[in-house]
């Protein structure tokens, strides 16, 4: 092959890669989507966590929300006052009032009430236990202790008290959801902390049965609903259910009669470990 061929060649190559390389910066120039420089500048100032608790799918895209004044700064439970406050300066917004949730579990069975009816030896997380034998525990709705919400916590909101329930600490939970989807026997859900009245039970059984294998279990008495406010409480399959569209309608008076403390008024942590516990069960519990 000659010189000349072998310049041909490379020219051809060069031309070709020269024209595909102009309309590619044409195709972008022409596609490309302009976005608020402010939008960058925003998600600087958040935390970068992308934990999804305030709605977005992560600190970008809650950016977005912010610049384009679909959401208010203090709609992020993970920044702190100071935080909300600069980022309301920057967009010269207000920083308005977020919702505060909490992560709350549906068990108070902990090792002191709740009967143990076999030794789980298996990999110790929650979701290999239940997947297995079930933990051992008597009651096999109940909390198993194992901690995967703890270890699934970014924010070392959840700790594990002494007798194997996780205590969520309302100051430090953001409502990111992640330990409601850690736990397999879904008992965590995300409240509004102002949601005070909590049933701590989710039992498959009813009367005696309910009571042989925990001690503080939803027993289906129904007294619950009958001392709380009309409509309030309704009895579900031998469960409690608290309507918490009428929230306002809530009061410790539908603790009064509970013979197990299966419903309770939470101020605070749900399981605290020392005496000052803000939390109210029945007295007769």
């Amino acid at each position: 092959m000659d010189v000349s061929t072998i310049l041909l060649s490379a020219a051809i190559l060069g031309g070709v890669g020269l024209t595909f390389g102009a309309l590619i910066s044409l195709t972008h120039m022409k596609m490309k989507v302009w976005e608020d420089p402010r939008i960058d500048a925003v998600a600087d100032l958040l935390p970068g966590t992308n934990c999804g608790a305030c709605g977005q799918a992560g600190c970008h895209a809650f950016a977005e929300a912010l610049v384009d004044g679909k959401v208010q700064p203090a709609t992020c439970t993970v920044m702190g006052p100071d935080d909300v406050v600069d980022v309301a300066e920057y967009l010269g917004v207000e920083a308005g009032e977020a919702n505060k949730r909490v992560a709350r579990l549906l068990c108070a069975g902990g090792s002191d009430v709740a009967v143990q009816q076999a030794e789980y030896r298996g990999l110790q997380t929650c979701k290999a236990a239940v997947a297995v034998s079930g933990g051992g525990k008597g009651c096999s709705w109940g909390c198993l202790g194992l901690a995967d919400c703890e270890e699934s916590c970014d924010f070392d909101a959840i700790r594990m008290n002494g007798v194997g329930l996780p205590v969520v600490v309302p100051d430090k939970c953001t409502a990111c959801g992640d330990c409601v989807e850690a736990c397999p026997l879904d008992l965590f859900t995300l409240m509004p902390i102002e949601q005070k009245l909590i049933v701590q039970c989710k039992s498959l059984l009813e009367g005696d049965e309910a009571e042989a294998v925990c001690k503080v279990a939803c027993n289906a008495c129904g007294r619950c609903a009958a001392d709380g406010a009309p409509g309030l409480i309704e009895m579900v399959n031998g469960l409690a259910v608290i309507d918490y569209d009428k929230n306002e309608l809530a009061s410790v008076d539908a603790l009064a009669r509970c013979p197990t403390g299966a419903i309770v008024w939470v101020e605070g942590s749900q399981f605290a470990e020392a005496p000052t516990a803000e939390l109210v069960r029945s007295a007769t519990a």
